[in-house]
């Protein structure tokens, strides 16, 4: 066990600040890597299991045999997440209604900002591929997608804040949380930027990854969006290093589901520099996510093949329901003018396919009208929704 001097090092400091009549103790953490080091020896078969599970999604979403069409899907129920867990109440459903130019169940202010979301992780990793460096300008690019439109658009998109935030309660002075002063925080992130930059061969990728989404939770360098930014961090890290050839890992469903313990250690870090135990919940959360990850691709790849089988058997009509069924694949939820502007046929052909799947127990109506129908995919739709029930 390290010294108790030792252990005040990782500590940070506070800084006093007056807001309104108030005195707050803003907090301000020391630069990463954590001094003194992270102690490995008890995370070591944690994360040999972590980086086995990310090696086998890794394996298997490079055999799927149409990757896009999971990435699609994957990209979407992650944005979903990461939005609930800051209180959104859209549904997958809602989101993919509102992508096909259908009006959603939810207020239209939730989906559009998961929709941001989706756009903001598109965006970060198109420029990642083409050369772009994961820092702090390429971080800020990304912010101004995902505040774009719709809530938070007004708090300044794109900019290091120039104002106190903080978390829980009404006001600073009665907060669970306060942030770095918006003075400080250009150069509590520079000091991330280095360390991101920084190839230290003594910490593996995932512990590199923990690290930072803890520092970025804890610095809060925008006035909104922090949450969500810094959950993508994590896959744009683990991409940027190709530790993952594609964007199949999302730690939100884990954060969701293990909110208390989430926010519970970021604070163990915090007040007590216990970085070990943050770090031993973060690589648990990969390893559960990988594996969860991987046995929704099966189950998706084998779904498809059984219907695809049954459609097979068809006959005539099989060629057109096919091309329609593969729509859907994308797209679980469709309307006929949609798919059929979408796919090139006519809009006969797409009814008649439509209703072919739905007497094969594939497809259901869901509006129960005799125009402007919606289908939807329901089996690829369950797998999907899995986790995402609103908090």
């Amino acid at each position: 066990m390290p010294r108790e001097d030792d252990q005040n090092r990782r500590l940070g400091r506070y800084v006093i600040k007056t807001y309104g009549n108030e005195a707050v103790r803003a907090f301000v953490p020391p630069p990463l890597p954590p001094e003194p080091s992270i102690r490995l020896e008890g995370l070591q078969q944690l994360l040999e299991q972590a980086n086995q599970a990310i090696g086998r999604l890794d394996g298997l979403a490079s055999s799927l045999p149409n990757l896009s069409l999971f990435i699609y899907a994957y990209v979407r129920k992650e944005a979903l997440l990461s939005s609930q867990i800051e209180g959104t109440q859209s549904s997958l459903s809602d989101l993919l209604m509102f992508e096909n130019d259908e009006v959603p169940g939810a207020p239209m202010l939730d989906v559009l900002e998961v929709s941001n979301y989706v756009a903001a992780l598109t965006h970060g990793l198109d420029r990642l591929r083409s050369g772009f460096p994961l820092s702090l300008r390429l971080i800020c690019e990304i912010h101004g997608v995902l505040l774009s439109k719709g809530r938070g658009s007004e708090k300044q998109p794109g900019e290091f804040r120039r104002s106190q935030n903080w978390i829980g309660g009404s006001r600073p002075g009665n907060a669970v949380f306060v942030p770095p002063p918006p003075e400080l925080v250009v150069d509590c992130m520079g000091s991330l930027e280095l360390f991101l930059r920084e190839d230290r061969t003594e910490l593996p990728l995932l512990i590199k990854a923990g690290l930072v989404h803890a520092q970025f939770e804890t610095i809060h360098p925008f006035l909104d969006g922090n949450g969500r930014l810094g959950r993508l961090l994590i896959t744009f890290l683990l991409c940027a290093q190709e530790e993952i050839r594609e964007p199949i890992l999302y730690l939100s469903l884990y954060f969701k589901t293990h909110r208390a313990a989430y926010y519970e250690h970021l604070d163990r870090v915090r007040v007590k520099g216990d970085w070990e135990a943050w770090l031993d919940f973060f690589l648990t959360g990969v390893k559960e996510t990988a594996d969860q990850a991987a046995s929704a691709a099966r189950r998706i790849v084998a779904l498809f093949e059984e219907h695809q089988e049954q459609i097979e058997k068809l006959g005539r009509p099989a060629a057109s329901v096919l091309r329609v069924f593969q729509h859907m694949q994308r797209n679980p939820i469709v309307s006929i003018p949609a798919a059929a502007q979408k796919i090139g046929i006519s809009a006969p052909t797409v009814a008649k396919s439509l209703e072919h799947m739905r007497r094969l127990g594939i497809l259901r109506e869901i509006t129960g009208r005799e125009r402007h129908r919606l289908f939807v995919y329901e089996p690829y739709l369950a797998i999907l929704n899995e986790g995402t029930e609103p908090l």
